[in-house]
Order: C-alpha cells, then sequence, then structure tokens
C-alpha cells in the first residue's frame, strides 16, 4: 500500500552520481540486474548521437555536384515526388489494414462477449462473463505486450516523442526499422483489440515516419536487400525530410485531415522548413488520405463515396443546428480552463507512473505482467460500471453497435455500455452524436472518473497505443455532462445542445494533454468538416495549453525528458545571455593532422573512455608573429568517414608516396550508411599500422566556427538552424580550443529558479 510519505520518497529526486552508482554494482554483482534503477530527470544521457544534417563538403562531394547538370537535378526532384507519392499510398494502406483487422477482430470478440452475457442474463452466474471478458483482452494483451516487450522496445507508446527526436536531430536507436513497424503495427492491433484505453491513431504517426525512412533510401538494412534506386538520398538531410513527410502522411491517414498533418510535422515535428518540402509533405498527406479513403469504401461496399477519410470519422457537424452565440464564448474559455486542469493533472500522475515505471518495472518480464494486469483490470471495471448502471434506453432510433440488455426491460438497452462496450472511437462518435437525453449525468460522470484513471495507467505500458484518442473520449464525456448540466440550469434552453460541448470538451482535454495549438485545431476543424468551430476550438485549445503550461508540460515533452534524451527547443534558454562558448564547449579537443599515422587514427577511434564523432583536422603552420608553431583549423572529419576509410584501406605505404589504390568515390560512404560497422570490426595490421592515411579529400574543409567569445543563444541559434552536430571554438589565431555538440546546448534549462544545468550520465 501507498502511504503519503512513500509517494514523496519517490518524489524526491536521488542526487546520486550515477557512475558511481553503476560501477560498485558492476563489481559486486556482475550478471545480475539492480532491482532498483536510479532514476533522475535532471539528467542527460550520453547514450544518444546526433544525425548529421550537415552536408560534409569535401572534394568526393564537391566534384560530384559539379558532374551533375541540369537534367540529373530535375531526375533527382522527380524522385523526390515519386518517393512522396508512395510513402502516401503506403500510409495509407497501413492505416486500411490496422483498420479493418482491428474492426474484426474487436467485432468477433463483442459478439462472443455479448451472447454469453445474454445468455447468463437470463439464468443467473454472470461471473462467467466477467472471467470471458478479462481472460479474452488480458491474453490478446498479452500476445501484443510479449513481441513489444522482447522483440522491440522502441515500438512501446505512441511513438509521437521518438519521432520529435529524430526530426529535432537525435538518433534513437532502431527508431525507423522495418521491424519496428511490424511490431508497431501488430503490437497496435492487438492492443486496442484487448480493449485498453488506447487509439490507433498515435502510432500511425511513428508508421508513417518508419515507411517514409525506408522507402527514400531504396533499401532494406533488416531484410538485407538493396534495390539500388534512391542511392542519391542516402543521407541524414533528406532522410529527415522524408521522415517528417511520412509522420504528416500519417496524421492525415489518422483523422483525415491532410492539412493537419503538414501543420503537425511542422509545429511539432520539423527542425526545418522549407516551402518546396512544405508542399511535398501536403502531396504526401493528400494522397495517404485518399488512399485510405478509396481503399475503405471499396471495403464498405459502396466505391464510389468517398466517405471515410481518416480512421476516426467525427461524423458530420451540421452548422444549421449546432451554431454558437456569443454568450456561450466565456463558457467554452471555462471549458479550456477545466481542460488544462484535467490535462496537467493527467501528466503528473502519469509522470509519477512512469518515474516509478523506469525504477522497478524495467525487466520485459515485469512489463508483460503489468499490460495483461491493466487489460484485465479494464475489462473488470467496465464489467461493474455497467452491471452496477441501472441507465436503461430505448432500442428504436438509436444507433448501437453492441446493445446490451443486461437487467433493462425488453427493447432497451443500458447506455453505460455503449460507452465502455466498444471500441473507444467507436464511443467518441457515440458521445458527439446522440441525441440529447441518450446518456444520464451519472454515467457520464462515472465514466469520465474511471476511464481518466485507466487512460492514465495505459499510457506508457509496454504496448503500443496513442494517448489521442482515450483524452478525446474523457473529454466528451465531461463535455456532455456539462452540456446537459447547462440545459438543466437554463430550463432546457435551445443552444445547449450537449454534442456540440462534447466536441468542446474533448478539444479542451487532448489540448491539455498534448499541449498542441494550431495543428490540433485543423484536425479537429478537419475530422469534423466544420470551419463554423474554428474559433472556439481555437480559443479552447489555447486556454487548455496556457493554463497546462502553468503546472506542468506536455505529455510527450515530459516523455523525451524522462527519457534524458538532448533535445534542442526552438530558443535558447532565456536567461542565457552571460554564458559564452568558452563556457559551454567541451574541452579537450582530440585533433588529426591533415597526413596523420594509421595507428594513430586506430587508437584514437578505439579509445572508449571519449566516444567522439567528430574531429578537427589541423596542420602545423610557422607563425610570423610569436616565434612558434600554430596548429591551424584545417577541416572537420566524422568517425563514420575515417571508418570507411580504415575498412577500403585507403593508406599511403610511406610519407612521399603518391596514392596507388583506386579513388573511394562518394558511393562507398553512402553505401556504408546508415550503419557504418563499429571499429572494432575493422583489422589493421601491423605494418599496416605504420602507413599514413590523408585526409585531405575526405574532410569538410569548411566546417562552421565560432569565436570563444559568442553568447551561448547565438550559439545555439547557428547550431540549431542549421542542424549541426559539432560546432567547432577557435581563438584568435583559428587555432581549435573547444567543440560545441548537442549536449553541451541541451544542458542548460530554464527550471523553476532560472537557469539550471543538468549533469551527463552514461545511462
Amino acid at each position: 500500500q501507498f502511504t503519503p510519505s512513500s509517494f514523496l520518497r519517490i518524489g524526491q529526486l536521488s542526487n546520486v552520481d550515477l557512475n558511481e552508482d553503476t560501477h560498485e554494482l558492476e563489481t559486486e554483482v556482475p550478471r545480475q540486474r539492480p532491482n532498483e534503477i536510479p532514476h533522475n530527470e535532471k539528467l542527460l544521457s550520453l547514450k544518444y548521437e546526433s544525425l548529421d544534417y550537415d552536408n560534409s563538403e569535401n572534394q568526393l562531394f564537391l566534384e560530384e555536384e559539379r558532374r551533375i547538370n541540369h537534367a540529373a537535378f530535375r531526375t533527382v526532384e522527380i524522385k523526390r515526388w515519386v518517393i512522396c507519392a508512395m510513402i502516401g499510398i503506403l500510409t495509407g494502406l497501413v492505416a486500411c489494414f490496422i483498420d479493418i483487422v482491428v474492426e474484426n477482430l474487436a467485432g468477433l470478440k463483442y459478439r462472443v462477449v455479448k451472447d454469453n452475457i445474454d445468455k447468463f442474463t437470463a439464468k443467473g452466474g454472470l461471473s462467467f462473463s466477467l472471467l470471458l471478458w478479462a481472460t479474452l483482452n488480458a491474453s490478446v494483451v498479452m500476445v501484443g505486450s510479449l513481441i513489444v516487450a522482447f522483440i522491440e522496445p522502441v515500438a512501446a507508446g505512441s511513438g509521437i516523442p521518438q519521432i520529435k527526436c529524430y526530426l529535432n536531430g537525435v538518433k534513437i536507436p532502431h527508431v525507423v526499422r522495418l521491424k519496428t513497424l511490424v511490431i508497431k503495427v501488430c503490437g497496435v492491433i492487438l492492443s486496442v483489440v484487448g480493449g485498453l484505453a488506447v487509439g490507433k491513431e498515435g502510432p500511425m504517426i511513428h508508421s508513417g515516419s518508419v515507411i517514409a525512412a525506408g522507402i527514400s533510401q531504396g533499401r532494406s538494412t533488416s531484410l538485407k536487400r538493396d534495390f539500388k534506386i534512391f542511392e542519391y538520398f542516402r543521407r541524414d538531410t533528406e532522410k529527415r525530410d522524408f521522415v517528417s513527410a511520412g509522420a504528416a502522411a500519417g496524421v492525415s491517414a489518422a483523422f483525415g485531415a491532410p492539412v493537419g498533418g503538414v501543420l503537425f510535422s511542422l509545429e511539432e515535428g520539423a527542425s526545418f522548413w522549407n516551402q518546396f518540402l512544405t508542399w511535398r509533405i501536403f502531396f504526401a498527406s493528400m494522397i495517404s488520405t485518399f488512399t485510405l479513403n478509396s481503399v475503405l469504401s471499396v471495403y464498405h461496399g459502396n466505391a464510389w463515396d468517398l466517405s471515410s477519410p481518416g480512421l476516426i470519422n467525427f461524423g458530420r457537424f451540421d452548422s444549421e443546428k449546432m451554431g454558437y452565440t456569443i454568450q456561450e464564448i466565456p463558457i467554452f474559455i471555462f471549458m479550456g480552463v477545466v481542460g488544462g486542469i484535467l490535462g496537467a493533472l493527467f501528466n503528473a500522475l502519469n509522470y509519477w507512473l512512469t518515474m516509478f515505471r523506469i525504477r522497478y518495472i524495467h525487466r520485459p518480464c515485469l512489463q508483460v505482467v503489468e499490460a495483461m494486469l491493466v487489460a484485465a483490470v479494464t475489462a473488470t471495471v467496465g464489467f461493474v460500471m455497467i452491471y452496477c448502471s441501472r441507465d436503461c434506453q430505448p432500442i428504436q432510433g438509436s444507433s448501437v453497435a453492441y446493445p446490451l440488455q443486461l437487467f433493462c426491460a425488453d427493447g432497451e438497452y443500458n447506455s453505460m455500455a455503449t460507452a465502455f462496450f466498444n471500441t473507444p472511437e467507436k464511443s467518441v462518435v457515440n458521445l458527439f452524436h446522440d441525441p440529447p437525453g441518450s446518456y444520464n449525468p451519472m454515467t457520464l460522470g462515472m465514466f469520465t472518473l474511471m476511464y481518466f484513471f485507466l487512460a492514465c495507467w495505459t499510457y506508457g505500458l509496454t504496448v503500443s497505443a496513442g494517448v489521442f484518442i482515450p483524452s478525446l473520449l474523457i473529454g466528451a464525456a465531461w463535455g456532455r455532462l456539462f452540456g446537459i448540466s447547462l440545459s438543466y440550469l437554463t430550463k432546457g434552453s435551445i443552444w445547449a445542445d450537449p454534442g456540440k460541448y462534447a466536441l468542446m470538451g474533448a478539444a479542451a482535454q487532448l489540448g491539455g494533454i498534448v499541449r498542441m495549438t494550431l495543428s490540433l485545431t485543423v484536425i479537429m476543424m478537419e475530422a469534423t468538416g466544420n470551419v463554423t468551430y474554428g474559433f472556439p476550438i481555437m480559443l479552447v485549445l489555447m486556454t487548455a495549453k496556457i493554463v497546462g503550461d502553468y503546472f506542468v508540460e506536455g505529455l510527450y515533452d515530459m516523455h523525451i525528458q524522462l527519457q534524458s534524451v538532448p533535445f534542442l527547443h526552438w530558443e535558447a534558454p532565456v536567461t542565457s545571455h552571460s554564458l559564452t562558448a568558452r563556457e559551454v564547449m567541451s574541452t579537450p579537443v582530440t585533433c588529426l593532422r591533415r597526413i596523420e599515422r594509421v595507428g594513430t587514427v586506430v587508437d584514437i577511434l578505439s579509445d572508449t573512455s571519449s566516444n567522439h564523432n567528430g574531429f578537427p583536422v589541423v596542420e602545423s603552420n610557422p607563425d610570423t608573429t610569436q616565434a612558434g608553431w600554430v596548429a591551424g583549423l584545417r577541416g572537420l572529419i566524422l568517425r563514420s568517414q575515417l571508418i570507411v576509410l580504415l575498412k577500403h584501406k585507403v593508406f599511403v605505404e610511406r610519407a612521399n608516396l603518391s596514392l596507388v589504390q583506386r579513388r573511394l568515390k562518394l558511393k562507398d560512404f553512402r553505401d556504408a550508411y546508415p550503419r557504418f560497422p563499429p571499429i572494432q570490426s575493422i583489422h589493421v595490421s601491423q605494418d599496416e599500422r605504420e602507413c599514413m592515411i590523408d585526409l585531405s579529400e575526405f574532410m569538410n574543409p569548411s566546417p562552421y566556427t565560432v569565436p570563444q567569445e559568442a553568447s551561448l543563444p547565438r550559439v545555439f541559434k547557428l547550431f540549431r538552424a542549421l542542424g549541426l552536430r559539432h560546432l567547432v571554438v577557435v581563438d584568435n589565431r583559428n587555432e581549435v580550443v573547444g567543440m560545441v555538440t548537442r549536449k553541451d546546448l541541451a544542458r542548460y534549462r530554464l527550471g523553476k529558479e532560472g537557469l539550471e544545468e543538468l549533469s551527463l550520465a552514461q545511462t
């Protein structure tokens, strides 16, 4: 049991030095995992690498670019459009697959359970039905959780935080692999069918991104197949642009909102943006919505009626019967405040829960057990609520998929069952569109309360699942409750239609949890097919975001922070002008000479204590002003480039011999991307260690540099806007004095007391 003090104990930040801790554990218990992982959110993890968004303009690159004529550039541009079209089509098809499979499996499950309940209601012994429902849920979720926990842990959750990090320039391992996509899709299907409080919309964004990353590379490293197409796009710059298109296509397949998708990948995702990219991304989103629409309409048997643009369709809101008046604006703003407070509460609870999970539930088998427990509890809560509810509604004229009669009179159904005994998407639509009087306020109140805690407990389990739909459902339930109580207060005046308030409540709740503004407004407008509500939805979302931000940050940002990812926000912290590059940079820097011994290079790369990825190349010049030599900066070379050079053995026998081997092409570097072999796998003999290696045509001769007096915001702006991975700090004689990387900038954060510096940890 939890006493308040034990909760506080979990909450107090353990300010232990993690490195010492892990060393002690390693010496005492060589193989066993610790029971508690000391975790602290004031840390930055060193296990994440950056992506190279900045092209290395070495001689090979320049020669290739000079060879490409105008026609070749045009074909590259056409290839980009073709890739975007393929991304759209495939994302749409994956969404169709998920939708159709979920519909059939969930339908089967609900029919079995409904027949069972109907049978046992007549002759008593309903506990068998409860057992059946809970067992079905737990077993389906067990499979979904097993594949995620043991095969691909990155596929857990909605995947939006991971994609945000990837687009920000952080290399999250395995995040855009084919294996992740397969596990993600199967996991989503299983967790939705297993009746968890989750949606299948969030994971679509991750799936779209994986599809985009895969297609744009023209090969699959997981399947060891290279299709020899799109080789020009094998670098982080291009891949990242396509991934943002994939994320947008995922949103538009999920909500039928192509413009919302573009705005989502602009607001949440892409850190780099230009107009051509916008247009291509919009193209991919449109194609994906259209594909989903056509396939689903054929599947539903009305081939020419393109009526299901997204996985969730809120149905049409008619402006005639559901306009709004000026005096309702304050009511909407009040709903935004409520949504912000509830969202902040949701995030705070989820934060403690996630801290607890990171510390204690870190073994895969425990994670699977927890997921099964949640599934069984969800079924039990649903069953008990339906069992205790006495809220009966007449069956005729209602559009309930699986009406449960239970203890109601003939020709009536239990209205609590429409909320629990259904996939969450259908429940949302019911709450929006059922005529006034379909729900008892008591039913809605109980449902909101229960579902809030269930959804909060479910997010962060080791299953693939989104938080969009549960948030909308909670919001729609309390919004409808709000609308009903308003019409009680105003003696049933005409403008208090509960469906309209359900929509505003849903927007407020979702805005309070994820804190998206622009894209969410447009997504809600496109999903309801109604522009009239644009203004109230925008007001509600703004209020929810302002109120929520006062208490705690958004759910995705919170999870990024809990994973200790070095995430760079749009701007440097506001009070950081006093810091200069000299205080921020990492020193000492490992430099290489322009013509270097192979042995030295191998030793530097094998040194695990300083796992650097970029090395300034320097050359000594006689200094005219003072007697002495100055090691001036000549260029920058990356670890991946050095590894390719060593692998192909581009050595000069002695310092004075010219090169005789075949010249390396840019293609050799592209073929090794993205999984460059580790240095341990490259064998260099003792004789070869004495050879020399000439870096002049492989290094980037014009790396970005800053003087050591530059202020932190200035360094940050340069680093963030150009998407750099290494920024060399030089003094006034062009000698290298330090290096700024992502970790050095992400360390500084604005806390409650002002600027705070995070510590770095190896974990």
